[in-house]
């Protein structure tokens, strides 16, 4: 469903858009990905609204068949999980670190959500399928309205991607491009 509509308090949820994620291979290049999100990122200070950075710490303790880094692999720079220069973090800027797929498992996003009152949030970032798609979900669950900007996510693989955007994302919310929700904004506040 096309988006419709945004609540009065209204948060952006941004997904690791971070150094390392940054330089992985995706369908579309990053950086336009993270362009699109800084524009709804200066759209949400602008009004005033939540601003919520995420960025991946680690990976949950569970076993999964994803191979570790082989050995003698050159250890991670240090900065690899710093927010790009591009999202221009601001101090008023909510930073979330996650463990997990999604941004909710284990962090104060919830609790932070509630105390500002948000009923609603946007999601976008990297990776559609996965952490877009985790946050969102849980989101949902726990009775968020969603919305997700799809021309502001991208993945590893085009069909996860596709299959996020045609088959789950229809289910727990609404889609709409970067202008669209910027339109938005910009009209339910002028």
């Amino acid at each position: 469903m096309a988006v419709t509509t945004l609540d009065p308090k209204t948060a952006l949820i941004v997904i690791d858009l971070q150094k390392a994620i940054m330089a992985a291979p995706t369908i579309q290049p990053p950086i336009e990905i993270a362009k699109q999100a800084a524009k709804l990122a200066d759209a949400f200070r602008r009004h005033k609204l939540p601003v919520v950075l995420v960025n991946a710490g680690g990976q949950s303790p569970g076993r999964n068949e994803t191979p570790p880094p082989p050995a003698g692999a050159p250890p991670r720079a240090p900065d690899w999980n710093h927010i790009i220069p591009e999202m221009n973090q601001q101090p008023s800027d909510h930073a979330v670190t996650k463990k997990t797929w999604g941004a909710f498992t284990n962090t104060d996003l919830n609790d932070y959500l509630k105390k500002e009152g948000v009923t609603q949030v946007v999601i976008c970032g990297i990776a559609t399928s996965i952490g877009v798609e985790s946050t969102a979900r849980f989101a949902h669950e726990l009775g968020y309205n969603v919305t997700l900007a799809i021309d502001a996510m991208t993945d590893p693989s085009a069909y996860a991607h596709d299959n996020s955007l045609s088959r789950v994302f229809p289910r727990i919310g609404e889609t709409g491009t970067t202008a669209d929700i910027i339109a938005l904004l910009d009209g339910a506040r002028a």
